[in-house]
């Protein structure tokens, strides 16, 4: 079997490969260059690859590297796009690897192509040949952005294992929940008309001081209502992040929008919080005359939640010595949940340098995640798994 390149080399290469997704168009590209890469790699290691287009996105790719076979098995998941980065704020090029400082700069080398890196070089130096479950490598498409390649895994539901990783940076933590996050905008028409006589026109911001108004109270009893002491903003959270409105001070405002999001706690159901935000509108619509429309930015991504028994969560508590947490921000972990997997996030660099200018890696997160990997795939591939053991013993 082929030798691959050195972690360093395979790291440099993929972060060489640009793979943006944003919703923005004039920054998002394919991560075809990024798929092919890692197919290349695995595919001489023996595993047999599905390269698998997104639907109604034919530059956007998963990829599903197989080894092995069985009804159990681990997936070792990441994404393989990026976020866009500010020019002119690195030290550095953003596409070129460079260490400084025991650091490994460049754009993904935390979030997160620096975890495929380590996991290539981790598998090949494992003895693989006699599998008892399979071992599965997957990189998706877009989680940056839409999740549309999780979402894309979901609704095709043929990727089958009994337990998954994915290697989001977590400073090496086992993450077993986070909440879910939806991005909403509300739009509201009014009628433009000159300041001077309110009576010919009807303020579109009026309305949604009345809007947000109601919101407010609504977040207010969110908080009151829902809380799990597990993560450190223990409450629901809605963030008004921007409002738009009017052209003119003397003009009254004939359109206004506020685009906002709200992190649902683990339990908590996405398209019931949306349900009761739309209730609230049509007496304000009828009460101020305006047309009010609410409509969903991206579509939500469920909090994710995998009970703190679950074998991998233990088994990764174990092999790390630290206690499972919950983080604020939101992965493809509820997806991979979907399928049936018994999900947790764990992986190398700080969450704290990724979507920043200089994201780098700390050299000494490598070590401690090989070490983790080899523990996962030798305790759910290398050995027979507990289904088994108890037909054995019947």
């Amino acid at each position: 079997m082929p030798a691959l390149p050195s972690l360093i080399s395979m790291m440099s290469q993929l972060i060489a490969s640009p793979s943006i997704s944003c919703s923005q168009a004039h920054w998002d590209q394919s991560n075809k260059g990024v798929i092919q890469l890692l197919e290349s790699w695995l595919s001489s290691q023996g595993f047999q690859c599905e390269i698998m287009p997104l639907p109604h996105q034919p530059d956007k790719f998963n990829l599903i590297a197989t080894l092995g076979s069985g009804d159990g098995g681990l997936v070792l998941a990441g994404h393989t796009d990026t976020v866009p980065y500010d020019e002119g704020r690195w030290q550095s090029d953003p596409f070129s690897l460079e260490e400084r400082d025991q650091k490994l700069y460049g754009l993904g080398s935390c979030d997160m192509k620096g975890f495929f890196a380590i996991v290539l070089d981790t598998v090949q130096a494992m003895q693989l040949s006699n599998l008892k479950q399979p071992l599965i490598i997957l990189a998706t498409a877009d989680e940056e952005s839409s999740m549309s390649g999780a979402r894309a895994l979901v609704e095709r539901g043929s990727l089958k294992a009994r337990y998954a990783l994915i290697g989001e940076p977590t400073s090496l933590t086992p993450i077993y929940a986070h909440k879910g996050i939806m991005m909403e905008r509300i739009q509201i028409t009014g009628q433009a008309g000159h300041s001077s006589n309110p009576s010919l026109g009807n303020n579109a911001l009026d309305a949604m001081h009345e809007v947000m108004s109601e919101l407010m109270i609504f977040r207010q009893q969110l908080k009151k209502d829902y809380r799990d002491a597990s993560f450190v903003i223990d409450y629901p959270t809605m963030n008004f992040g921007c409002l738009h409105g009017g052209d003119n001070p003397n003009r009254i405002c004939g359109r206004c929008e506020l685009e906002f999001d709200l992190r649902a706690l683990p339990g908590m159901s996405n398209q019931a919080l949306m349900a009761e935000i739309a209730q609230l509108l049509p007496r304000i619509e009828e009460k101020t005359g305006t047309k009010i429309q609410l409509n969903s930015l991206f579509p939500d991504v469920p909090s994710f939640y995998t009970p703190i028994e679950s074998d991998i969560i233990k088994a990764c508590e174990a092999l790390t010595k630290r206690q499972a947490s919950t983080v604020a921000f939101a992965t493809e972990g509820s997806f991979l949940n979907q399928m049936g997997m018994e999900t947790l996030i764990l992986g190398p660099g700080s969450i704290d340098q990724a979507h920043q200018p200089n994201e780098f890696m700390a050299l000494d997160q490598i070590q401690p995640m090989q070490q983790v990997i080899r523990g996962l795939i030798e305790r759910f591939c290398l050995q027979p798994n507990k289904q088994e053991n108890e037909e054995q013993r019947a």
